[in-house]
C-alpha cells in the first residue's frame, strides 16, 4: 500500500495515475474526501498533514509514502508526516521538494521552507528519497485567462529562463522511486529538456494554439498584485514572487538528465505539454 499526500493537486494526481498504472494499491489523504474526485479503486482517508493522530491512522498497513506539502506550513507538515512514517515502520518516503533547495545561495521563503522539511525527513529515521523539480510547465495555465481575453501573456522577469518540466515527468520519477529499489538517500534534481523564457513559452503557446500571442513584460509589483487579486495571502504571494525572480539566475536554467536516466524516457517538451492541454486554453470566441 502506497500512501499519497497532496493527492488532488497536479503532481499528486499524476502520481496516483501512474502508480495505479503500475499496479500499486493506493491510499490518498484529503481534508475533504467527499470532494476529492479520485478513482474508485483509490482509498481516500480524511487527514490534515499537521495532525499526528490522523497521519498515524492514514499510514496503517502502508509501506511507502509520497509526501507533498505546500506553503508556509511545509516545515511543520513535513516533520509530522516524517515522524509518523518512521513510527509506522514505513519502508520508503519520497518527498517532493523544490529545485531551488539545492542552491546554497537561495534564502527566499520557498526553498527555505523545503530545506527545513528535508531536514525533518532525513532526521526522522525512515528511508527517504528527495525529488527536486525546477519550474512546472503547468504554471502556464495561469496565463489562460489573459490569452483568452487579450491574446497576450503578462509576466515579469522576461529575460529569465527556467528548464520547466511536465508534472507527469515528475510523477514518473516519483513512481520509480516508490516502486523500485536503489533510491534510498538519493536527491534527484529534475528539469525539462530546455530552458525557456516567458516570451519563448508564449511563442510556443501561440504556435500550437494557432493564435498570434503577444508577450508583455510587467513590473514585479504588478505581478504580485495580480496574485493577491486571486486571493493568495500576502506571505505566499511574496514567496511566489521571490521564486519567480530566481529565473534571472543560472541555477534554474540548467538542464538535468535525471528523468531519462531514471525512467528510460526523455522528458516531454513544452510544445508537447501545450499540445496535450490545448483544451485548457479556450479560444477568444469561447
Amino acid at each position: 500500500m502506497i500512501l499519497v499526500t497532496g493527492a488532488t493537486g497536479t503532481v499528486g494526481r499524476a502520481v496516483i495515475d501512474q502508480l495505479r498504472a503500475a499496479g500499486a494499491q493506493v491510499r490518498a489523504t484529503s481534508r475533504h474526501p467527499a470532494a476529492a474526485q479520485l478513482p474508485a479503486d483509490v482509498e481516500v482517508v480524511q487527514a490534515d498533514l499537521g495532525d499526528p493522530t490522523r497521519m498515524a491512522a492514514a499510514m496503517r498497513d502502508a509501506d511507502r509514502v509520497f509526501l507533498l506539502s505546500t506553503g508556509p506550513a511545509i516545515p511543520e507538515h513535513d516533520a509530522v508526516v516524517a515522524r509518523a512514517a518512521a513510527e509506522a515502520g514505513i519502508a520508503r518516503l519520497v518527498k517532493l521538494s523544490s529545485g531551488r533547495t539545492g542552491d546554497d545561495t537561495a534564502t527566499d521563503p520557498i526553498p527555505t521552507w523545503h530545506r527545513a522539511g528535508e531536514q525533518s525527513v532525513r532526521a526522522a529515521g525512515a528511508p527517504w528519497t528527495i525529488v527536486r523539480p525546477l519550474g512546472f510547465m503547468s504554471n502556464a495555465l495561469h496565463w489562460a485567462g489573459t490569452i483568452r481575453a487579450h491574446g497576450a501573456v503578462y509576466a515579469p522577469y522576461g529575460q529569465g529562463r527556467i528548464a520547466v518540466i511536465d508534472p507527469r515527468d515528475i510523477a514518473a520519477v516519483v513512481t520509480v522511486a516508490l516502486t523500485t529499489d536503489g533510491h534510498d538517500g538519493q536527491v534527484y534534481t529534475l528539469s525539462g529538456p530546455q530552458a525557456l523564457s516567458p516570451g519563448e513559452q508564449t511563442d510556443i503557446l501561440g504556435d500550437v494554439l494557432g493564435r498570434r500571442l503577444e508577450f508583455v513584460e510587467i513590473a514585479p509589483e504588478q505581478a504580485r498584485q495580480a496574485i493577491l487579486d486571486h486571493g493568495v495571502p500576502a506571505e505566499l504571494a511574496d514567496a511566489i514572487m521571490a521564486l519567480r525572480a530566481t529565473a534571472l539566475e543560472t541555477f534554474t536554467s540548467v538542464v538535468h538528465d535525471t528523468v531519462e536516466r531514471l525512467t528510460g524516457v526523455p522528458p516531454r517538451t513544452f510544445r508537447q505539454w501545450v499540445a496535450d492541454h490545448v483544451a485548457e486554453f479556450p479560444s477568444a470566441a469561447a
